[in-house]
């Protein structure tokens, strides 16, 4: 199985060429430290930063400068720094190519829910539903199943939902999956030493497994 690194790195790989690229929460920012050579992007934080860079080494961190998550980052050259307000005008306006999110559930029908857990408390939704409702592509990072043993990859969501029908791809420490149109995840690779088996015990939600599923490519 894939640590939360591996999810990052298999997820830098759909990360293409000039693209604008918001990361979430959790281990959508691992992808930052795994932007493939010769890739140029630039990456948006909600809280008001276009051009962020990889997480910076000990020792060197700028406690004013954080993403979305709170954790200390850098800068590229060129980049910018401005209110929360104009970065969710680009958001909301889709200049944003790709949204990385984590989840705790999708459904087979692409949709999310990733803010709330009730009867725990939240400080609030934080961005995740302005990014739902405008970004032009979704991938989403998360753990296939919960520490229970219990599939997060669902006929349809129970917990509180974020966006209906806007998620495009999968990415968990098992595969990666496609998520249909007319509904169903879509199994495209395994990751290393996992079977397809092992995937469709994992997934309670409609699996669809079409010919010989390669093995994840990770270098």
């Amino acid at each position: 199985m894939l640590d939360k690194n591996g999810i990052a790195k298999r997820i830098a790989k759909e990360i293409k060429d000039g693209y604008y690229v918001n990361l979430g929460i959790g281990i959508p920012t691992l992808c930052a430290n795994y932007i493939p050579q010769g890739v140029n992007v630039v990456l948006q934080s909600e809280n008001g930063i276009l051009g962020m860079g990889p997480f910076p080494f000990e020792g060197d961190e700028d406690a004013d400068l954080i993403n979305a998550g709170k954790q200390t980052v850098t800068l590229l050259p060129g980049a910018a720094i401005f209110d929360s307000a104009l970065s969710f005008g680009m958001i909301r306006a889709q200049k944003v190519n790709l949204t990385i999110l984590g989840a705790m559930e999708v459904s087979e029908n692409g949709d999310i829910a990733n803010w709330k857990i009730p009867g725990k408390m939240v400080k609030g939704m934080g961005g995740a539903m302005d990014l739902v409702a405008s970004a032009k592509n979704i991938i989403v990072a998360m753990q296939h199943v919960n520490k229970a043993g219990e599939s997060k990859l669902l006929p349809s969501c129970t917990l509180p939902i974020t966006g209906l029908r806007c998620v495009k791809k999968i990415v968990t420490e098992l595969g990666v999956l496609d998520v249909l149109p007319e509904g169903g995840f879509k199994l495209l690779e395994r990751a290393p030493g996992i079977s397809v088996e092992h995937i469709q015990n994992a997934t309670a939600g409609k699996l669809i497994v079409d010919g010989e599923i390669p093995e994840m490519i990770l270098d």
